[in-house]
């Protein structure tokens, strides 16, 4: 768990940051629409109150180093990590997984401030059928079996290792709807068979009470505490998980109705899990994340009441209340 030696002033409150995703640009195919551009993401971004960011998919930012530490600079924002999918259950593909981490985590580390990038490494989701029929509703029956398990988090170490020597970055596995680990026990499985020096966890709010079924978020917290070294702040919608399950929705199919809504708006109870991050002397960023498709709205607007909500809550908490 990154923790701070004291307790911050009641000033200091938490870093935040925002990601593309929330602009629109998706990992996934499926979801994709019109990009907005990085330049204007970035603007806006620092204009709602957000000071750090995430890469977004390579290419996206630009990957000369010089570039894109001037585009940060001028905006006064801190780069926190890159997501970066590995099918880790093919060993055919661990290789190439390992070389596409390394390569993105140089560039991190070349325009890295403080606190130093995160690579977040997750399985290649939404590519397999079953996985991503079945998001939000996996049973164990759909799981890796051992010997898949040993693959799936050797390949994890691997990646964790090789971003680690290259580049003394950290690397964190983030769990995923519509991949191989998704629900409290296949994190729990994932994180006993990888080495804790080599791979962390960023806890996901929105993803963990998705998989979980239910929206007590820091319990799972509170059983992976020892893992954490980095948070995503995202938002669950309790009617339409209800709907992906009741007419057996896949995973793209919750995105476009809205399962990940704006902070405040679903069940995730977030004035909980910043206590928790502040009793635990949680001294990273965290990531505000809210899935955007096309047609759902001004992201620009809900970056703001994103940020706005949280600040809402940091106030109480500060003033001790």
């Amino acid at each position: 768990m990154s923790m701070s030696s004291s307790t911050p002033e009641k000033t200091a409150a938490f870093r935040v940051g925002n990601a593309p995703c929330s602009w629109g640009t998706l990992e996934f195919d499926e979801a994709k629409g019109e990009q907005i551009a990085f330049d204007r993401m970035l603007d806006e971004l620092a204009e709602t109150g957000y000071t750090g960011v995430e890469l977004g998919d390579w290419g996206y930012m630009p990957t000369d180093p010089a570039a894109l530490r001037a585009e940060l600079a001028r905006r006064h924002l801190v780069m926190l990590g890159a997501f970066v999918p590995v099918a880790l259950k093919d060993p055919a593909a661990h290789e190439a997984g390992i070389a596409n981490a390394v390569k993105t985590a140089r560039l991190l580390a070349a325009v890295a401030t403080d606190p130093k990038p995160y690579l977040v490494l997750a399985d290649n989701n939404g590519t397999v059928a079953e996985r991503t029929r079945n998001a939000g509703r996996v049973t164990p029956q759909m799981g890796l079996s051992a010997e898949e398990w040993h693959t799936f988090a050797a390949g994890a170490d691997k990646v964790g290792w090789a971003v680690l020597g290259e580049t003394g970055l950290r690397t964190v596995f983030h769990h995923h709807c519509a991949g191989y680990v998704e629900t409290p026990e296949e994190i729990a499985r994932l994180l006993d068979l990888t080495d804790p020096a080599a791979i962390g966890l960023v806890f996901d709010t929105g993803h963990y009470a998705y998989a979980a079924g239910h929206f007590d978020v820091v319990a799972g917290m509170d059983r992976f505490r020892d893992r954490i070294l980095y948070v995503h702040l995202k938002d669950c919608h309790p009617l339409v998980a209800a709907d992906a399950r009741r007419h057996q929705w896949d995973y793209f199919e919750a995105l476009k109705h809205g399962v990940f809504c704006e902070l405040g708006k679903g069940g995730v109870d977030f004035a909980a899990v910043l206590r928790w991050l502040k009793e635990s002397k949680y001294s990273g960023y965290t990531l505000v994340e809210q899935d955007v498709l096309p047609g759902m709205g001004a992201p620009k607007e809900s970056a703001r009441r994103n940020r706005e909500y949280l600040r809402s809550i940091e106030v109480n908490l500060w003033a001790g209340k």
